[in-house]
């Protein structure tokens, strides 16, 4: 009889023991942004009810969203969703504007039913602050590169003058004047809602380092690392330019013997011209010499005729 009390009671409990909801671990966020958490759960719970609670027990927990009755959340609706993908087997939640009080424990739970039922829940922290954040404060770019920076910050900084320093050099320490600064080698832009962007240009290997981004009493940390032109590289782009070079010496020099050998065609064609036409005249000029002399020898031989048939007798 006991074993089968003891059945009784904890059969209702073994979806809850069984069956799990996944979420992500515990976020920090800056004051002015919004969060979204999603919450997974297995096949079988698509059709359930699955609501978002506050409190540090799950049993006494403030419900703030239900799938069910989304528009009854004590948030306004500009501040919190909770939507469900059944086919995914995830329901979402978004709040919105979050402030240093929202700070707590809260709950992704699918509600199971039944007066001896527990629901499935997970929990994580949610951590409400002012300052600064960047995603990534490892950066890595090629000497003569750039990378950029995206510094977040709260709402308390909205108007306040955001700074870029470098680690150890208080003389590098670049503020932005009406939301902007300028340089060579940085570039600094400020929405003036919740992101400063800083650019790093023509990247040089001193400039790696530690820098701070900067606004009020908070600032984050930010390490650049610089790679070095590899020697290959720099040699192939040097043997490159060589043959290039070369290329186009012997390009010219071609160009060059090309026209040589254009002009001196041209002038021995204009000699060979020349030499043919002195000739043609230098035989022109030959041709009344000859017939005077054929003329003459004509004449003389009828002369000798003559005179022969003078002399002879009858």
């Amino acid at each position: 009889m006991t074993r089968i009390l003891f059945l009784v009671v904890l059969l209702p409990q073994l979806p809850g023991v069984l069956c799990t909801v996944t979420t992500v671990g515990d976020r920090t966020v800056l004051a002015g942004d919004s969060i979204s958490v999603p919450c997974s759960y297995e096949l079988q719970y698509a059709p359930n009810v699955k609501y978002w609670c506050q409190g540090s027990m799950k049993e006494f927990c403030t419900s703030l969203a239900r799938t069910d009755q989304p528009e009854n959340a004590p948030f306004s609706k500009a501040r919190i969703t909770i939507a469900d993908n059944p086919k995914q087997y995830v329901f979402t939640v978004t709040m919105h504007e979050l402030k240093e009080k929202d700070s707590g424990w809260y709950w992704c739970s699918v509600e199971i039913g039944g007066l001896w039922s527990v629901d499935i829940t997970t929990s994580l922290y949610i951590r409400v602050i002012q300052g600064l954040s960047v995603e990534n404060n490892e950066l890595h770019a090629e000497e003569g590169g750039s990378v950029n920076v995206q510094c977040r910050y709260s709402e308390k900084h909205k108007e306040n003058e955001k700074r870029w320093c470098r680690s150890g050099d208080l003389h590098f320490c670049k503020v932005t004047k009406n939301g902007t600064f300028s340089s060579k080698s940085l570039d600094i832009s400020d929405n003036r809602k919740d992101t400063v962007t800083v650019t790093l240009k023509h990247l040089e290997v001193r400039d790696a380092g530690w820098y701070f981004c900067r606004a009020g009493e908070h600032q984050v940390p930010i390490h650049v690392s610089v790679i070095p032109r590899s020697t290959t590289t720099a040699l192939d782009v040097k043997t490159q330019q060589h043959l290039s070079e070369v290329k186009a010496l012997d390009s010219n020099r071609h160009s060059v013997w090309q026209s040589l050998l254009t002009v001196s065609g041209a002038l021995l064609l204009l000699l060979t011209i020349i030499l043919v036409i002195w000739m043609i005249m230098e035989q022109y000029k030959k041709l009344p010499k000859h017939r005077q002399l054929d003329k003459t020898e004509a004449q003389f031989m009828v002369c000798a005729r003559k005179t022969e048939s003078w002399k002879s007798p009858y």
